[in-house]
């Protein structure tokens, strides 16, 4: 029922910033939460920051001073502000979706974001 399109990855210097966008499309009106996960090779995936359909945010530990996650109702877009980048950064960002009433989880395909000098 949704599809979701990650764009914005790409590569960064230490220090610099960045911003992903997700986009939604299908049935977005019954989408709970939306949020960003990264994963590294050899590495469980992790959540990076989720927001929710009321607009609730929540970021981790090791990124909330740093990143912000906001929401564009308008578009069906979900974005990743990402400032300070440092190398452990890097990883594959993945947008996801979850839809409470179906119990759905909904992924996409993820963006590369590395951040190297």
């Amino acid at each position: 029922q949704v599809q979701l399109m990650e764009s914005g990855g790409g590569l960064v210097q230490p220090g610099g910033s960045l911003r992903l966008s997700c986009a939604a499309s299908g049935t977005t009106f019954n989408i709970n939460v939306m949020g960003w996960y990264r994963q590294v090779p050899g590495k469980e995936r992790e959540l990076v920051a989720a927001i929710t359909s009321g607009g609730s945010t929540n970021h981790a530990d090791s990124v909330k001073d740093r990143f912000t996650i906001s929401r564009d109702n308008a578009k069906n877009t979900v974005y990743l502000q990402m400032n300070s980048l440092k190398p452990e950064d890097t990883a594959v960002y993945y947008c996801h979706a979850f839809v409470a009433f179906t119990n759905s989880n909904y992924w996409g395909q993820g963006t590369q974001v590395t951040v190297s000098s």
